[in-house]
């Protein structure tokens, strides 16, 4: 063996080619060791078990453990042969419970801790220990929220200065956080808590001021983030899809991917292009050692080689805990196929699975380290015999390798993307064979543009260009099959969900080992997408025909639709979700938006406006008087900047026509200041006639704002209100009653942490009689008249999650939500405008503190909010008549990826 390895380096590609075939072609027919796996597996699945739980309870499960093992170990020695893989597992179960039962112990008793069960005000001294993470969760307005992990090491409060340790989350405004490296020191006031993630071994910090820098971080963060920043530059030059995909798959920087492409890449089963795995180090390496192979380089060189490429990519992809777990799964997948034995490569990958479990108990719950693990394992085991199968089939060696990893790695990885998602891709399959040929290529190329430019930014560029070609490519495939209505099936959420996943995937392996089986598998699989796909985009039901209006589920926001011809729309807003806003556009057919309309900047109108020219052309925008908030000011000042367009600004009497809308500019005279919300009531407000039928607009306009409208004098009337400022308490009564509206539409976030709408709000369109529709219930609203009698067509709330991604906490329906509305055999439902009485709902102010909802995609909190209303005063009390939804609002009603726990991604 030693000889044949020597070969496979030394002595040329035929050797190494005869080689590696003797050996997958079964040569070497010794049986997989797979003892220390199932040990290694027993230990995960007792700490996702037993993670949050006291260490008295972790002590009990550790001594069952023990037991078991001691017990097969006795029947081991009296040769019953089964019980030697239960000894070697309850011993590592055992070896896996003991440490953390002494960690949560000893966490439980730091001050850190004692201070966070007091929810005590703290300025708090700690070393980030990774990349802040951006959240789907957002705060005030809208403002993307981040979350960033570290280890305390001082805390000041009430003129005391206490020197402890301790895991930290802290959850902070993104953009405070955007430039700073991990292993940097900082200084930050903020409020302390207890996890609600991650049992009892971390705290979560919400800041309150930004953080304060201490020194510098190391100098190989230092240099990684130097290397990082010059492969953006030597990417800026790219189409806007590669420019922000090429550092995501060379280094997993995805600041600058655009996030709908990011969905289109989950839909399609291509998450694991952009993630830093073992794969991206894999494929490295394993360039560097087939190039030197192809020279004949001796064997020694070959490793000290790969070691350089392995710290290399180290660096570059920043030394953070993943970053070190991937690099050490490739490492071993390596040295196993360079040595021919699989067999001992499995337990070593078990030992090292098992060894970081117990030294960070939390890799348990952490999706990455699965993704790691099983891609490693997938490399091991599946891999080998496919390249052989495909190499039989006279596939070129070098194509028919990539494909194999790359086909056994997403077979693995998918119960995990699964457990995230709650969704299973159908077109993964396709995706990925059409994908894998180009990322070695992506990847190569990429990582010598990133080592280069820093030194020499032009020839830095140029192999970015080169490597810019094959994203171009991927770009397209994730946009085709991510893009197609179907793609997802649902799938239950959580590790029971993946684990259920895993043993189906498992099942069919073993099945299709007979050709018969293999057949009918294949069949059923080509059947299913080929039914699914085209049957769904056909029996949609959406748009209806002759619609006149529709308002988006982009959950707490507001993205409202007039169309405007073939493929084309006015758009009033553009929520708080790229995402949301693309899908309802996508799903109406929109492709050009002559006139994009800001009614204000607040972050839930227009934090979604990358997802508007998403694959679409926008000609004019135009937005209110006042620039506040600036935050948002300026985010819409950068995205547009890229296309050359600048925001007008209109004043009262102006009118556009486009198409059959035409739109009148009816408020305000001039922007507000001194009020409750300056930036709401200097909304624009907007009637659009659109075939005889009026649309009023009045963005988040309150009760200043309204006043001045009815004193104006300005025409009211219409047949549909969009209420304003998503159904908030602060409404004008005589506003709207001189709206005279015929339906209201209200566009608001299920669950959402402000109340709205607001008990006060819907009594009253119920004394005037004016049926309400909310986007939280009933998903994407649309109005058509047909025979001039108005009516609505609500799709469901399901219809507006189906494939959208999900934060690193993931919120997929759970026991207990609201079912989405009863839908006709088309997936929609008609509902003619009776003036019946609408019900009066509320969200009670008993929520928790932190709650997902279905209709955002994320995570909010339940505390007190600028925008919200306060507590009314006794004489405008209303009858507090709890709605289904708002009872169920009362339980928790989010969990983290795994299916563990609400986070407390909560926007303050």
């Amino acid at each position: 063996m030693a000889q044949l390895r020597q070969r496979s380096c030394a002595d040329g590609p035929a050797a190494a080619r005869t080689s590696a075939q003797d050996h997958l072609a079964g040569r070497d027919r010794r049986s997989v060791d797979l003892r220390l796996a199932l040990g290694a597996l027993a230990a995960w699945l007792a700490l996702l078990f037993a993670l949050g739980r006291t260490p008295g309870t972790l002590l009990l499960l550790a001594g069952v453990g023990g037991t078991v093992g001691g017990a097969g170990l006795l029947a081991a020695r009296r040769g019953v042969r089964p019980a030697a893989g239960a000894a070697l597992a309850g011993f590592c179960v055992a070896l896996a419970l003991v440490p953390l039962a002494a960690r949560t112990a000893h966490e439980r008793a730091s001050p850190l801790h004692r201070l966070a069960t007091h929810h005590l005000a703290a300025t708090v001294e700690f070393t980030v220990t990774a990349d802040p993470r951006l959240l789907a969760a957002t705060g005030v307005a809208g403002s993307p929220r981040a979350a960033i992990e570290g280890r305390a090491s001082k805390v000041s409060f009430a003129g005391r200065i206490i020197h402890t340790g301790g895991r930290l989350l802290v959850l902070a405004p993104a953009q405070l956080w955007r430039d700073v490296l991990p292993g940097q020191r900082v200084r930050i006031d903020g409020t302390l808590r207890p996890s609600l993630n991650a049992g009892e071994l971390s705290v979560t910090l919400f800041a309150q001021t930004a953080p304060e820098l201490i020194g510098r971080p190391p100098w190989w963060q230092r240099a990684a983030g130097a290397v990082r920043a010059a492969l953006r530059r030597a990417a800026s030059g790219l189409p806007d899809g590669p420019r922000g995909l090429l550092p995501g798959l060379v280094d997993g920087d995805t600041t600058q991917l655009d996030p709908v492409l990011a969905e289109r890449f989950r839909l399609a089963g291509l998450t694991h292009l952009v993630a830093v795995s073992g794969t991206n180090c894999s494929i490295l390496i394993g360039a560097v050692l087939l190039a030197l192979r192809r020279a004949r380089i001796r064997p020694a060189l070959c490793a000290v080689a790969a070691g350089i490429v392995l710290v290399a990519f180290v660096v570059v992809a920043r030394p953070s805990p993943s970053v070190l777990r991937a690099a050490a799964m490739a490492l071993i997948a390596l040295v196993a196929l360079a040595a021919g034995r699989p067999r001992q490569a499995l337990p070593a990958l078990s030992a090292a699975a098992l060894a970081l479990l117990v030294l960070d108990p939390l890799l348990a719950d952490d999706p990455g380290f699965a993704m790691s693990v099983l891609a490693t394992a997938g490399l091991l085991l599946i891999a080998p015999g496919w390249a052989e199968a495909l190499r039989r089939r006279r596939v070129p060696a070098v194509l028919a390798e990539g494909l194999a990893v790359a086909a056994a790695a997403h077979l693995v990885t998918a119960p995990v993307v699964a457990a995230i998602s709650a969704r299973v891709s159908l077109v993964a399959i396709p995706a990925n064979v059409l994908a894998e040929p180009v990322v070695v290529a992506v990847t190569v190329l990429g990582f010598a543009a990133a080592l280069v430019a820093p030194l020499w930014l032009g020839a830095g560029t140029l192999l970015a260009q080169l490597a810019g070609w094959p994203c171009r490519w991927l770009v397209h495939v994730a946009e085709f099959f991510g893009g197609l209505d179907g793609a997802t099936v649902p799938w239950p959420g959580g590790a029971a969900g993946g684990l259920a996943l895993l043993a189906l995937g498992l099942g069919a392996l073993f099945a299709a080992r007979r050709v018969g089986a293999r057949r009918v598998l294949t069949a059923a699989t080509v059947a299913a997408v080929i039914v699914q796909i085209p049957v769904r985009a056909a029996l949609s039901g959406w748009p209806p025909p002759g619609w006149l209006f529709v308002a988006c589920d982009v959950g707490q926001g507001d993205a409202l639709v007039l169309p405007a011809g073939a493929h084309s729309a006015v758009a009033i807003d553009a929520g708080p979700d790229p995402v949301a806003v693309d899908r309802c556009l996508r799903d109406l057919g929109i492709t050009r938006v002559p006139l994009l309309v800001f009614t204000h900047y607040h972050l839930d109108h227009v934090g979604g406006i990358a997802g508007m020219f998403h694959n679409r052309s926008v000609g004019r925008v135009i937005a209110g008087p006042l620039m506040e908030p600036a935050s948002g000011w300026q985010a819409v000042r950068d995205a547009l900047w890229p296309h050359r367009l600048a925001i007008e600004s209109v004043s009262v009497g102006q009118s556009f026509e486009v198409g059959q809308v035409r739109v009148d500019v009816l408020g305000p005279a001039m922007a507000f200041h001194g009020t409750r919300s300056d930036p709401n009531n200097s909304s624009v407000v907007l009637r659009a006639t659109i075939d005889g039928e009026r649309v009023l607009l009045p963005g988040d306009a309150e009760i200043e704002a309204q006043q001045a409208l009815v004193s104006s004098g300005a025409d009211l009337h219409a047949d549909v209100l969009k209420v304003s400022h998503h159904g908030s308490a602060y409404s004008e009564p005589a506003f709207l009653a001189a709206v005279h509206a015929k339906v209201a539409l209200i566009s608001v976030g299920l669950h959402n942490d402000y109340g709205h709408p607001s008990p006060l709000l819907l009594t009253r369109l119920a004394t005037l009689g004016v049926p309400v529709r909310r986007t939280d219930r009933d998903g994407d609203v649309a109005v058509v008249a047909p025979g001039g009698v108005l009516t609505t067509v609500s799709r469901g709330t399901q219809a507006s999650t189906v494939g959208l991604g999900t934060s690193p906490v993931a919120d997929e329906p759970r026991a207990g939500w609201p079912a989405p509305a009863a839908t006709s055999a088309v997936g929609a439902r008609m509902a003619a405008c009776q003036l019946a009485r609408s019900v009066s709902t509320i969200s009670p102010r008993g929520s928790p503190a932190s709650c997902c909802s279905s209709a955002t995609r994320s995570c909010s909190s339940g505390g007190p909010s600028a925008r919200s209303p306060p507590p009314l005063a006794a004489t405008t009390r209303t009858p507090r008549i709890p709605s289904g939804s708002a009872v169920r609002s009362r339980g928790r009603s989010c969990t983290n990826c795994w299916g563990r726990r609400c986070s407390p991604t909560a926007g303050s």
